[in-house]
């Protein structure tokens, strides 16, 4: 490295890439190439030439391009995404090459014709805050550019934005308004909950007399939606004043107040109709989930049902995740107890010794700023269990006591919310042997909101666990139909391993257990149920290794400990676990 000075200096710095690109080349590798091609000829190295940028590199589908001048950067980013939005208007959205432009305003480093810097780095991750034909600009390229350029500005407040230790102040340039206009419009600010839109679906059946139908059917999505009592949901009569216009989902979810907006569209072909649906997050435009339903005419009113019930359970867990990382993107200093219950159920779905104790600290932070919050209070009787059931350590009497207590607080706290209800009622359950408060409770919760995939899980579990196999497969069924992705799934094929074990189905239980253990390889009540069923196969060398494994993640695992939490297990089958323990020579 030569000791010569570095080169350094002022500039405004624009990181472009294509949005969906691998998608775009899986589809067509070729033709995504040409047209690539085609439009920077034809578009982006005109346009950088015309407002004086440098072109620095490119990637396969990125660009870094340095301009002099921040009012020359955004102009040249105004006019070619317009011009992008033009060429893609005939093009089916599929289809269309979108850019995604970020800008930032500071000191570089230049070395061999590249640049460097924390400048550098921050228009990249402005570019991955910009959605598909969108720009996105730091606070100081903002400042500078303030009525210089007829465009508007939305204020996305304080990001936090990865490798980069201290919060960005961004703006999403309003490409179609102009300045004058966006100002006038002021966004409605978002209610302290999650907030969702469900727009009226499109329709695309030819058909007008499926209008009454597809109308049905967003009005039953928007019922089962709002069963949800952790989020903020637009009433039905708000959202279909959008019904028959072109709308951008930005402008609306401004208008209502929302951070979500689901949206769809229905086709048909012949008695069978296609329904697809998309969730996005519209103040960072990404698609959190997407799917699509395929049902026949012949039932319209069962199809809405279905559609309803499973769009809702679908979308549930991808909120949640969003949710997720939002909290943990928050300074410390701001965290209020919504935001603290959602890192520790994130630090539960690590399934460890670890992220249980975890999730237990931050649920009592949560509850020492609410100790009225509900969720935080089963989540903290929830872990206790989960510690105690999977053979880390014995709890003390007060731990099960105040998870117990906690548990008994959410439950009469809390009457709507599935999910709480569903990890109280767990707790109690285990914990206490509630084996008639707890089903009683989870059905009282499921015929509030039937779409709720945890507590059909949790059902199941119990149904298991009195010796009804065939309810609870039932049940867990239903809930791997809701939630076909969830972080969860591992716990799902737990219990249909359990159901099939108590159904004496031991070869089908050994393969459950496997794709659990599959998912989260320290379950040990998945590693414990091989043993057993092993063991009753008369499979004593397998059932005895398979010990081996499990006494090195729980050491302390006995008989008699097995006995001493397991009374809320039907009779039977608790002397099916322990008849297995002692085939395969677990310890008294």
């Amino acid at each position: 490295m030569s000791g010569g000075r570095v080169e350094r200096r002022l500039a405004a710095i624009l990181a472009a890439d294509v949005a969906g690109y691998s998608r775009l080349m899986e589809g067509d590798e070729e033709g995504t190439l040409a047209a690539l091609r085609a439009i920077r000829r034809e578009l982006g190295d005109p346009k950088i030439a015309e407002h004086r940028g440098r072109i620095v590199k490119t990637t396969g589908d990125g660009l870094l391009v340095e301009f002099g001048s921040v009012v020359d950067a955004v102009r040249y980013a105004v006019e070619v995404q317009r011009a992008m939005a033009a060429r893609n208007a005939d093009i089916p959205t599929a289809q269309r090459i979108e850019f995604r432009i970020g800008i930032h305003q500071g000191d570089i480093i230049v070395e061999d014709g590249d640049i460097f810097g924390d400048g550098v780095n921050l228009a990249a991750r402005l570019e991955g805050l910009a959605d598909p034909g969108g720009i996105c600009v730091s606070g100081r390229v903002h400042a500078d550019v303030a009525g210089k350029l007829d465009v508007g500005f939305e204020d996305l407040g304080e990001q936090q934005v990865k490798n980069i230790s201290r919060p960005v102040r961004a703006f999403r340039a309003q490409l179609g308004t102009s300045k004058a206009a966006a100002e006038t419009t002021p966004a409605l600010a978002l209610p302290d909950k999650p907030s969702l839109a469900v727009l009226p679906f499109q329709n695309m059946t030819g058909d007008p007399e499926q209008e009454y139908f597809v109308d049905g059917m967003v009005e039953e999505i928007t019922t089962a939606i709002a069963r949800l009592p952790w989020l903020f949901v637009i009433a039905r009569n708000s959202a279909f004043t959008y019904k028959g216009k072109a709308v951008d989902v930005k402008q609306v979810a401004q208008e209502l107040g929302v951070r979500y907006v689901l949206e769809g569209s229905v086709r048909k072909a012949g008695n069978r109709v296609r329904i697809t649906g998309q969730l996005i997050d519209t103040t960072t435009g990404a698609h959190i989930w997407a799917d699509r339903f395929d049902g026949a005419l012949d039932d319209i009113f069962e199809l809405q049902d279905q559609v309803a019930s499973n769009v809702a359970g679908a979308i549930e867990p991808k909120l949640r995740q969003s949710e997720i990382e939002l909290a943990s993107r928050k300074p410390t200093a701001n965290l209020t107890a919504y935001d603290l219950y959602l890192r520790a159920l994130a630090q539960s779905y690590r399934y460890t010794e670890e992220g249980f104790a975890e999730a237990v600290v931050l649920a009592r932070q949560a509850l020492a700023i609410d100790p009225s919050y509900a969720p935080a209070a089963a989540m903290v009787g929830f872990c206790r269990g989960q510690q105690w059931v999977l053979g880390w350590g014995a709890l003390s009497a007060d731990e099960v006591a105040e998870a117990c207590r906690l548990a008994r607080q959410a439950l009469e706290a809390e009457r709507d919310d599935a999910e709480t209800i569903g990890r109280a009622a767990w707790t109690l359950f285990r914990l206490a042997n509630e084996v008639a408060m707890a089903p009683a409770a989870l059905d009282r919760a499921l015929a509030l909101n039937p779409n709720a995939a945890h507590a059909w899980l949790i059902r199941g579990h119990i149904h298991a666990s009195r010796n009804e196999p065939e309810a609870a497969i039932e049940a867990v069924e239903r809930a791997r139909r809701l939630s076909p992705f969830d972080p969860l799934a591992f716990w799902y094929a737990l219990n249909i391993a359990l159901a099939h074990l108590y159904a004496r189905r031991f070869e089908q239980a050994i393969e459950w257990a496997d794709r659990a253990l599959h998912e989260q390889p320290r379950i040990v009540t998945a590693m414990l149920l091989k043993v057993v069923a092993n063991a009753h196969l008369g499979h004593l060398d397998e059932a005895r290794a398979e010990l081996s494994r499990t006494l090195d993640i729980a050491p302390r695992s006995t008989i008699a400990g097995f006995r001493a939490y397991a009374g809320f297990l039907a009779p039977e089958v608790l002397e099916l676990w322990v008849t297995g323990y002692r085939l395969a020579g677990l310890p008294e």
